[in-house]
């Protein structure tokens, strides 16, 4: 095996291990919300991780403050990183963790949405029949009762549009990230996107959760270990991870390896929280992933962009 197999096993084996940690979130935002309100879960952990990534950025590179770049990053931390996390911890609050894994399945049929809007990639009658799959998805997964046509009757509607609209964000963040890689590092493109999300969340959440902070000693042993497996794993190590394969691999191409966040968050559900799939989520996750197979084997420009897969960015070559 040469060089570049081994370079590209490497990656998407970093792209597994991304995908195994973010399916665990859907559990354990599940678990720590028991003994706190979603907006003091998002805001503690983004809080830790950004302390984490501080002192990353002090110590590996140069500590610079992105002032003509400050609007991006408002985009990336508001659109991103607030919407991504924020509404995945209140979608999971009102629907259930296996709900969330198999809405997952719409990242890469997502991400190809933003890349063709952001980045100019083209959105063939393929990805829109993709997008259009997936939409009917996140139907079917929300228990509406078809005998009798009410689609504001299901259980778990507003929770998983919320989930659904956290896949949008984490798409959008995924996109517009690769933009700042060419003239960031990682670590510094998700440091400062966390600032300006942190400058949003912290003080909505002193104003309406401020109990979170006061009974940050009152919690147990298991909403701790939630706390700290979203601070170091979920907001820390995988989405550094992530963003360095992304100088490497363009938006889309890096998606797809999110079918894994379903099979790993269903069986992470089933054996945390002993939750079972009903007809309807099987049905929604078939679409899904109807849909995700459907951009993945049969658009020519996915295949296309495989075969001419550009050598690596390297991160702060461009002067910002």
């Amino acid at each position: 095996m040469n060089d570049r197999a081994l370079a590209k096993l490497r990656d998407w084996l970093l792209l597994l291990v991304c995908n195994l940690i973010w399916a665990s979130q859907f559990v354990m935002v599940k678990l720590v919300q028991e003994q706190m309100g979603p907006l003091f879960a998002v805001t503690f952990p983004i809080g830790i991780a950004a302390v984490l990534l501080t002192f990353t950025v002090f110590f590996r590179d140069r500590v610079r403050f992105p002032v003509k770049d400050l609007v991006p990053f408002i985009l990336l931390g508001i659109l991103g990183q607030v919407a991504a996390q924020l509404l995945i911890t209140w979608g999971v609050r009102l629907s259930l963790a296996s709900n969330a894994a198999l809405l997952a399945l719409a990242m890469p049929v997502c991400t190809a949405v933003m890349a063709h809007f952001l980045l100019g990639e083209k959105m063939n009658k393929v990805r829109w029949a993709s997008f259009l799959l997936c939409m009917a998805g996140v139907v079917a997964c929300s228990g509406v009762d078809w005998k009798e046509l009410n689609l504001h009757g299901g259980q778990y509607v507003v929770g998983n549009l919320l989930i659904f609209a956290s896949v949008n964000g984490s798409a959008f963040y995924n996109v517009y990230s690769k933009k700042m890689l060419l003239h960031y590092s990682p670590v510094e493109v998700l440091l400062y996107s966390y600032f300006t999300a942190l400058a949003l969340l912290l003080p909505v959440t002193l104003l309406l959760e401020p109990t979170g902070f006061k009974n940050l000693p009152h919690y147990s042993g298991t909403v701790w270990f939630g706390l700290i497996i979203l601070a170091i794993f979920q907001y820390f190590l995988s989405m550094v991870i992530f963003l360095n394969v992304l100088t490497r691999l363009d938006a889309t191409q890096a998606a797809l390896s999110n079918y894994l966040i379903p099979f790993f968050g269903v069986v992470i559900a089933a054996f945390a929280l002993h939750e079972r799939l009903t007809t309807f989520m099987l049905i929604g996750g078939a679409l899904a992933l109807a849909s995700t197979l459907l951009i993945t084997v049969f658009d020519p420009e996915s295949r296309e962009t495989e075969a001419k897969q550009p050598g690596a960015v390297k991160p702060g070559e461009v002067d910002a």
